[in-house]
């Protein structure tokens, strides 16, 4: 299949519009942006490697806000098909989407881990990102594959809360709220370090 044919095929079945114009996917756009701009705010205040990881989240979180109304893991799930169908094993495709969502798990908990330890002495400090960040990255390519009865599964809805709101937003909100706990830290960090700065300038000489 040369590149014209699969981009012809992709096209067919995807084009960018509008993924989830309901009130809740525009409201996990805003999520997505806000705690983008907290990460930002995050790494400004932060330093050493703590700093450039909030300066990674913010970049991947813009990255997601755009993609969540583009829908462009649709448009990988296209080019999967229109593979599968040109190669001839679109009737085995189940298989492959089931060993390929294993894969993606396996390597979800191995960059968990990875990530866990090369910030282990930061990581009393952003656990909760890190965990946040690892639940949206297995969740959205997972999401990529179709596969579907896991789409099934997503769509639940308990006590009118789909499950994949809870898995997306849940995970946005994990890092939102580390990233609001680190900036009010250093803010009352900042407030006692003034406040002993100035009663030590103001006070009086000792007398010889």
């Amino acid at each position: 299949m040369s590149f014209n044919d699969l981009a012809d095929c992709v096209f067919s079945r995807w084009s960018p519009q509008i993924g989830d114009p309901t009130i809740v996917g525009w409201l996990t756009v805003a999520s997505y942006f806000i705690v983008s701009v907290i990460s930002v705010l995050v790494f400004l205040r932060q330093s050493g490697r703590s700093r450039m990881f909030w300066l990674f989240l913010s970049a991947l979180l813009f990255a997601l806000a755009i993609n969540k109304q583009l829908d462009l893991q649709s448009a990988l799930t296209a080019v999967g098909r229109c593979l599968s169908q040109a190669q001839g094993w679109y009737a085995e495709r189940r298989t492959f989407q089931l060993s390929f969502i294993i894969s993606i798990i396996i390597a979800s908990v191995l960059i968990a881990v990875l990530l866990f330890w090369a910030m282990r002495r930061e990581l009393k400090h952003i656990w909760l990102a890190l965990t946040g960040t690892a639940l949206l990255l297995a969740f959205i390519a997972i999401r990529a594959v179709g596969f579907h009865h896991f789409d099934q599964f997503i769509g639940y809805e308990v006590g009118s809360i789909r499950v994949n709101w809870a898995f997306e937003i849940g995970g946005i909100a994990m890092i939102g709220a580390n990233g609001l706990y680190l900036l009010l830290r250093r803010s009352s960090d900042e407030k006692t370090v003034g406040g002993a700065n100035s009663n030590l300038g103001s006070k009086p000489p000792s007398r010889l």
